[in-house]
């Protein structure tokens, strides 16, 4: 899943950045609010991480053009300020969730897995494609009940394509969410992904259209 996290401030953006990635979170990070606006009017990102107070354009300013833009990306806002007032523009500006700095890595991760999950219509972090289950706070798959090992790729692409199962997906998406902007794209890190899914998990689970994409079943 791809995130857009804006930071201005070097030290807790590099933090974040990383504990994200940790996460499997595929992460770009900028710096101000005219290079967030650009990246969000360039790109479609699963959830937007945005600092309030960011040179050139404030966060709530980034957030109000998004929004003009009529894009219904999920926007967590990050903020030193703890007044309702500022909380409570933020919300009606459409942001989906407030965090008050500082606050512990983890509760941002679980923050952003739950607006996440309500975005894509789900209550919880456990994921059902016929035997297949897969735990997303636990980063655990299991077939049958039986716990199976993945690689990060194989298991970033399996979440991808749970989190859309019966939706079809096309090799460039799926690129898009498994690697980081700044990666060097290998052409057939998706079709390994895919066979190694296949030969772990039963090749019932996912179905390829030739040419055009690929879709877990539900």
């Amino acid at each position: 899943m791809r995130l857009l996290l804006a930071e201005d401030d070097l030290m807790l953006g590099k933090a974040l950045e990383t504990g994200l990635k940790q996460a499997e979170f595929n992460v770009e990070w900028v710096q101000d609010g005219e290079s967030t606006l650009l990246a969000l009017e360039a790109n479609d990102y699963t959830l937007v991480i945005l600092d309030v107070n960011l040179p050139k354009l404030t966060g709530l300013q980034v957030l109000k053009r998004l929004r003009e833009m009529t894009k219904h990306t999920p926007v967590l806002i990050m903020t030193a300020r703890d007044g309702v007032d500022d909380r409570v523009e933020g919300l009606n500006l459409g942001a989906d969730d407030y965090l008050v700095k500082p606050f512990e890595l983890k509760e941002l991760v679980a923050r952003v897995r739950a607006i996440i999950r309500r975005s894509l219509g789900r209550s919880e972090a456990r994921i059902v494609c016929g035997d297949v289950e897969l735990d997303i706070n636990a980063r655990l798959v299991k077939k049958q009940g039986e716990l199976v090992k993945l690689a990060a790729k194989e298991y970033k692409v399996l979440l991808l394509l749970m989190e859309h199962a019966g939706k079809l997906l096309s090799k460039s998406e799926i690129e898009e969410s498994i690697y980081d902007v700044s990666d060097a794209v290998e052409s057939n890190t998706v079709e390994t992904a895919i066979y190694a899914l296949r030969k772990k998990l039963g090749k019932e689970l996912i179905t390829t259209i030739r040419g055009v994409g690929y879709m877990a079943n539900p």
